[in-house]
């Protein structure tokens, strides 16, 4: 049985889209640029808060610094509004760490929003690593973040699994030698997953413990 579990963050564990859209809606709209529907964020998302605000001012490159630094502001005050756990992650997180499996989360997301949104939605659950995106490490897919994790644990990459819900995910588990899950309550298809490595693909959370502890 492998070791550590590595999940991404944003739709993955935790259904975030509602509020990073409002939040940059409400930014986009502070300088007069155009707002999006809630759905398109599916495709904006993943990359981190530089690639999406880039994506959301497009040829309007000279207020980027501007709506970025909005979004970040309005994001850390309304990062719990309406965001919520995907149904039975919670569960799912305690019996993997039940069963002495490290629990970690990698994710593009700010590291201190991370930190937040996690410690907000999984209060009981005890996360052996959180790492989110900071000035000395590349973002997802580089493997480097990932390979990192299983360091500070002392693991090979192989005795480590990689679960997320866009092609970042697993073309950055597959880089790092990490056995790939993909899970299809996220925000991209299952054709997505599968084009890019996912050797699994999951529709339930508890299906990961089934597929972890076999």
């Amino acid at each position: 049985m492998k070791k550590c579990v590595i999940f991404d963050l944003d739709g993955t564990l935790v259904h975030s889209l509602p509020d990073i859209a409002a939040a940059m809606n409400r930014s986009l709209k502070k300088y007069g640029l155009p707002v999006f529907e809630e759905s398109a964020y599916k495709y904006k998302v993943g990359n981190g808060v530089l690639k999406l605000t880039e994506r959301c001012v497009g040829e309007h490159k000279e207020l980027y610094q501007q709506v970025l630094d909005a979004y970040r502001a309005d994001y850390a005050e309304h990062n719990q509004v309406n965001s919520r756990a995907f149904g039975g992650v919670d569960g799912m997180l305690k019996a993997l760490i039940e069963k002495g499996v490290h629990v970690c989360v990698l994710t593009n997301k700010d590291q201190r929003d991370a930190e937040r949104v996690l410690g907000h939605y999984f209060p009981e659950v005890r996360f052996s690593v959180i790492r989110g995106r900071t000035e000395d490490m590349p973002l997802k897919p580089d493997p480097a973040g990932a390979l990192a994790i299983a360091g500070q644990l002392g693991l090979e990459s192989g005795d480590c699994w990689y679960v997320g819900d866009t092609s970042t995910d697993m073309k950055c588990g597959s880089a790092a030698g990490m056995e790939t899950i993909g899970v299809l309550w996220g925000y991209r298809p299952r054709e997505e997953l599968t084009a890019n490595g996912a050797r699994h693909l999951v529709s339930e959370p508890e299906e990961i413990v089934e597929l972890v502890t076999a």
